[in-house]
């Protein structure tokens, strides 16, 4: 078996555990941070919305020899707003300029041919209008809460309503680090982007949930037993599922990886970092968050019910009195004793032969022939 296989068996069977709840305070403080980094990010420098959400115009070139540097100063000062530039496969440019109408665009695409040098006729523009991009943006906002609300039905009644809650904070985390990400480092929002964070959503929910069903599981009749507090079990379940959720986490992030640095960055295909971004910071985000955020966050919610309160009162005293009482009966002392102060005294020889009755430990007092 593999060192990650055998560890995982270790973790499962409880033999080895990292005191992920007794932690949870880090991570609530590591988690603040960075969503406030996130919003912080949203608020100063806002998101680059493409044009599918606020209107504007789509110029695309020929093939041509002028960089995407050169078209990009080009486009601004036709416009006089930045634009977005991709060189695609056949050595044509896709221009994108936000904000514009049909008047404006008939003239910046003049402009653009006066300065490429080519015919106007031989750049094709695409218009999408305002009241288009609202619409989409209304959607997506539409989809993104009807997904919430059914999310926290469909917990609260296959587990309950704290898993609930906490499932529905762990998602909120994810949304607002991967937004915030996309804020700092200025990628352009389009459709793609709308579909790559419902997917994580659901990934990080499939984690989340994982983590629950092997939660209740545990803790059926957890008011019988006086072994563990709530979220002693909680914390072998996280431990339980580790190393199935870093497995599953690394699988999933390798070919997205794949997408955003290769794809994206080194072969310079622009139009998969809008998709490919969210889907990297999200599955990283839920992976996180389902493992330090979610269970912990239920643990809390569950140590304030009156009898979880009381079972941990219970467990704690069993675990004080233990020792006292390993001490007290290797020490023999008499309080501890099982048998009563004047029970008969054990037989230690034939059994024809008469015992005798002592008093203080009951120990025989005959001697044995």
């Amino acid at each position: 078996m593999s060192k990650l296989g055998n560890l995982g068996a270790r973790l499962h069977r409880g033999e080895i555990s990292y005191d992920f709840i007794g932690h949870r305070k880090l991570w609530y403080g590591i988690s603040i941070l960075i969503t406030i980094t996130a919003i912080l990010g949203l608020a100063v420098r806002g998101l680059n919305m493409g044009i599918d959400f606020q209107g504007g115009a789509v110029f695309t070139t020929e093939k041509t020899s002028v960089s995407v540097s050169q078209a990009e100063d080009y486009a601004k000062t036709a416009s006089g707003h930045d634009a977005v530039v991709q060189k695609l496969g056949n050595s044509t440019l896709r221009i994108q300029i936000a904000g514009m109408d049909i008047k404006q665009s008939n003239q910046i695409k003049d402009d653009l041919a006066a300065d490429f040098k080519v015919d106007p006729e031989t750049i094709t523009t695409d218009l999408v209008g305002p009241s288009w991009g609202d619409q989409i943006a209304n959607k997506a906002w539409q989809g993104l809460a009807i997904f919430m609300i059914l999310v926290v039905i469909y917990l609260a009644i296959a587990f309950e309503w704290r898993m609930a809650i906490a499932a529905l904070v762990a998602l909120i985390h994810d949304i607002t680090i991967t937004v915030g990400i996309y804020a700092l480092v200025g990628f352009e929002v389009t459709p793609g982007t709308v579909i790559g964070l419902l997917t994580i959503l659901g990934y990080s929910l499939y984690d989340t949930v994982v983590v629950f069903d092997s939660l209740k599981e545990q803790t059926k009749d957890l008011t019988k037993q006086t072994r563990f507090t709530y979220s002693e079990i909680a914390n072998r379940s996280i431990n339980g599922t580790l190393v199935r959720s870093i497995n599953t986490t690394v699988v999933a992030l390798l070919p997205v990886a794949g997408l955003l640095f290769i794809g994206g960055g080194f072969l310079g295909a622009g139009t998969l970092n809008d998709i490919s971004l969210s889907l990297f910071v999200g599955l990283a985000a839920g992976a996180y968050s389902s493992i330090f955020i979610a269970t912990p966050l239920v643990a809390d919610l569950k140590e304030r019910e009156p009898q979880v309160k009381a079972l941990r009162k219970r467990v704690l005293a069993k675990r004080a009195q233990a020792p006292e009482e390993a001490f007290a009966q290797n020490r023999g002392d008499a309080a501890y004793d099982d048998e009563p102060e004047d029970a008969e005294a054990a037989v230690v020889g034939p059994r024809n032969q008469p015992a005798s009755r002592g008093r203080g430990h009951g120990r025989p007092s005959g001697k044995r022939r």
